[in-house]
């Protein structure tokens, strides 16, 4: 197979995603992680569906890169069995294959793939599409800046400003109030902030969740933005502007 993957510089993109990258052809599988690693990102790599899916159960992936011409589960059966499963069913999936027919593009998206790239593809154009992918299902990932109301956050430097004020954090709120800000208005449970911020891959307890919500809210209450991350009475917590 002819795949086309060129060589970038190590600081042009540096998102930190964890990235699974399910390929069975050796020199594709090195190629790849290769260049994902010079971009800032961790990966891991499963030579087939089964695999995959074994991974998956150990610790849940920022990102998944699926061929579609696996042996045994094909690419396409990986992704449907992902998306029926309540805890892979939100992680963005990226299908990498040689099939250029529309009908094959259509049937890789309505599988349940985020987004579909035909081979020889560059690496330039991978980690874009990567991007993109992140940038509209987990954001939090992204070190795009984000803003609530008065509220910004930079993950680049790691500052958090309201108005002119800055308000220190410490790294667990930081990333407690970069998940919010990135997902308004929506009510999360305990256990869905400790897989998003903490990773499912931690076993620590619930309340660990209220503890530093309560230290989020200390820092959020001298620019008064404390109001905005309310309590939802059996369900969880969400940041609101609907106050």
């Amino acid at each position: 197979m002819d795949t086309h993957i060129d060589l970038i510089p190590p600081m042009e993109a540096n998102l930190g995603a964890h990235i699974l990258v399910v390929e069975d052809e050796v020199a594709i599988q090195e190629l790849i992680t290769l260049n994902l690693a010079q971009a800032g990102h961790e990966t891991e790599v499963a030579a087939n569906g089964l695999e995959a899916l074994s991974r998956v159960q150990d610790m849940l992936p920022d990102l998944i890169l699926v061929d579609w011409m696996l042996p045994g589960m094909s690419g396409l059966d990986l992704v449907r069995r992902l998306r029926a499963h309540q805890r892979t069913q939100r992680v963005p999936i990226i299908m990498l294959t040689a099939r250029v027919d529309e009908s094959d593009k259509l049937l890789g998206l309505e599988s349940g793939a985020d987004d579909y790239i035909t081979k020889p593809f560059s690496i330039r154009e991978l980690n874009a599409r990567i991007k993109a992918v992140l940038r509209r299902r987990a954001p939090q990932i992204t070190e795009d800046p984000v803003l609530f109301k008065t509220l910004s956050l930079d993950p680049t430097t790691h500052r958090v400003h309201a108005g002119g004020t800055e308000i220190p954090l410490g790294p667990t709120e930081f990333k407690l109030l970069h998940f919010f800000m990135t997902h308004p208005e929506r009510v999360y449970s305990r256990t869905q902030i400790l897989d998003h911020v903490w990773g499912d891959h931690v076993f620590i307890e619930e309340r660990t969740v209220d503890v530093h919500i309560r230290r989020l809210r200390l820092a959020l209450e001298t620019t008064d933005h404390d109001r905005f991350l309310q309590t939802v009475r059996g369900a969880g917590y969400r940041l609101t502007a609907l106050i």
